[in-house]
């Protein structure tokens, strides 16, 4: 079987299925990738020979984003703090001191643009919601900008995606390879610098809450 027919052969429902499930799970605190779903579910749908359609893998994953963000919310505000205490113990990776202090600052900083702009962000899509619900942001103000960032993101994205892939092979008849790999590498520096960057924050938060815990315990 090719990988054509191994394409055709998965039903669209499917896909939708997967990159609401995939987004909503990642947006209630699990470390899933959802970016990477959604773009590729994107990419299939920008292929003309699939019966994926971009309406369809855009509204999933904005649907996926908002439930998501939204029984995050719900759990954030019944537990509390203590929620990313448990979390921290079991998941130290993706939820340290660190972590969940630089997440704390932000939102101490920019209130519910937080989880707007914290949908374009890897590091905040898990911790948008439950975080916004912990710290008793009012629901209404949440809402709208969980909705918001979800149809800015998801829809965006797909949309992005999309035409990228319908216009690729007559860009690449314009544009040489070079160009093309120049391009590449410049997003992916990009990326590493911001990744760095939010690393080297929270390591420093880490280490400003271990002084603090030693100071304490002294």
């Amino acid at each position: 079987m090719t990988v054509d027919a191994l394409l055709q052969s998965i039903p669209p429902l499917t896909v939708y299925f997967v990159v609401g499930a995939v987004v909503g799970l990642e947006s209630l605190g699990v470390p899933l990738p959802g970016e990477i779903v959604l773009v590729s579910a994107a990419l299939l749908s920008s292929r003309h020979a699939l019966a994926v359609n971009p309406v369809g893998v855009g509204a999933a994953g904005v649907i996926g984003a908002v439930i998501g963000d939204s029984i995050g919310y719900t759990i954030g505000r019944r537990l509390g703090m203590p929620l990313f205490d448990w979390l921290g113990r079991r998941f130290p990776r993706h939820f340290s001191p660190g972590h969940v202090m630089f997440a704390e600052r932000l939102f101490d900083r920019w209130g519910s643009r937080t989880v707007f702009f914290g949908r374009f962000i890897a590091l905040l899509r898990i911790f948008a919601g439950p975080l916004a619900g912990a710290l008793k942001m009012r629901y209404p103000r949440f809402l709208v900008a969980n909705v918001s960032g979800a149809v800015c993101w998801a829809g965006g994205t797909t949309a992005l995606v999309y035409f990228a892939g319908v216009a690729a092979e007559r860009w690449l008849t314009r544009f040489s390879w070079i160009a093309l790999l120049v391009a590449v590498v410049c997003g992916v520096i990009i990326a590493v610098v911001l990744r760095e960057r939010t690393s080297r924050a929270i390591a420093e938060l880490e280490a400003e809450h271990s002084r603090e815990s030693g100071q304490t315990t002294a």
